[in-house]
């Protein structure tokens, strides 16, 4: 079981819009096996309602396991017949509760994401009436260093422990940075010191340099990456492989197999317009593209995205 790992856990984390199949298959099969996906937020009420959308984001392919669905809400009893669900009908590798997200209408209106963190005591409530369902798979927690007070942790944490998580996901930042600043690694490295269970940290892991920094510094058991993998696939391979990331080659193939993946999941009728937040992500920050780049935002079908990947220079 990947919670059990004999080696540092390394995970992709849950971000909404981002995380879908397609992008997770293309990241297994870029990296292989030797990393946990977490997959972008459901809601909870949505997966009790059966809304048709939401069932359908819960789907994944065999190959991308092992994979975590994370799920957000704030009423107990609908979060664990969520969880119920989802593991009957998906049969996920864990149940990860969203309690760190700081987006205002997760946060603010809905009272769940980063809010649970103001309210303990149903922050508790959530993780026992998913322990005590016996779903099967571990129950993980992703929360943040607080509301604003990144010292909320040390006891929010101690808290959740107690109410029989079996790990914990730690953003570096508070609800009230979002994601500005920098990550505090040594805020979650004092909190690693007071806890059992094992500790994920995350936040401002962009490069297997940092990954190897924050470990170090936090001394948890793994590091999760959330934005540094977005057209980054190759930052989950633990090879000591070097450079495949700028082998332009190499980046215009898995942009193509990716394309194809995100078709192939949502139909040709919406085409490749949902793809370009991804495509610029792919060429983030390499020179002599501008004029292309541009093209790229604009792309809508399969052959015109050949066309434009031709002409970008090895």
């Amino acid at each position: 079981m990947w919670i059990n790992s004999k080696k540092s856990i390394l995970a992709l984390a849950p971000m909404a819009d981002m995380t879908d199949s397609p992008f997770c298959r293309v990241c297994r099969e870029v990296a292989g096996s030797d990393f946990v996906i977490f997959r972008e937020m459901v809601s909870a009420e949505a997966i009790v309602r059966e809304n048709e959308k939401t069932l359908k984001m819960c789907e994944f392919d065999e190959t991308e396991r092992p994979i975590v669905h994370q799920i957000f809400g704030a009423d107990p009893d609908v979060m664990l017949k969520a969880a119920q669900i989802i593991v009957e009908r998906y049969s996920p590798d864990g149940i990860d509760i969203n309690m760190g997200c700081p987006v205002p209408k997760i946060s603010g209106k809905a009272n769940s994401g980063a809010a649970l963190m103001k309210d303990v005591k149903k922050a508790v409530s959530i993780v026992k009436a998913l322990k005590n369902a016996n779903l099967g798979v571990p129950v993980t927690v992703k929360t943040r260093l607080g509301w604003a007070d990144d010292k909320e942790i040390l006891e929010f944490a101690v808290e959740i422990e107690k109410a029989g998580a079996d790990a914990i996901s730690i953003h570096g930042r508070t609800k009230k940075q979002g994601y500005s600043g920098k990550a505090n690694w040594e805020r979650i490295g004092e909190l690693k010191k007071l806890l059992k269970i094992p500790v994920i940290a995350n936040g401002d892991v962009n490069s297997e340099e940092d990954v190897k920094k924050c470990l170090e510094i936090t001394r948890a058991d793994g590091a999760m990456i959330g934005r540094g993998a977005l057209g980054n696939p190759w930052i989950f391979v633990r090879s000591k492989e070097k450079g495949i990331r700028n082998n332009i080659e190499e980046i215009k193939k898995v942009v193509l197999r990716h394309a194809e993946l995100h078709l192939e999941r949502y139909g040709e009728e919406n085409g490749l317009t949902t793809f370009r937040k991804h495509l610029v992500m792919y060429f983030k920050g390499m020179s002599g593209i501008k004029k292309l780049r541009a093209e790229l935002v604009q792309v809508s079908t399969l052959s015109e995205l050949k066309t434009i990947l031709q002409k970008i220079p090895e």
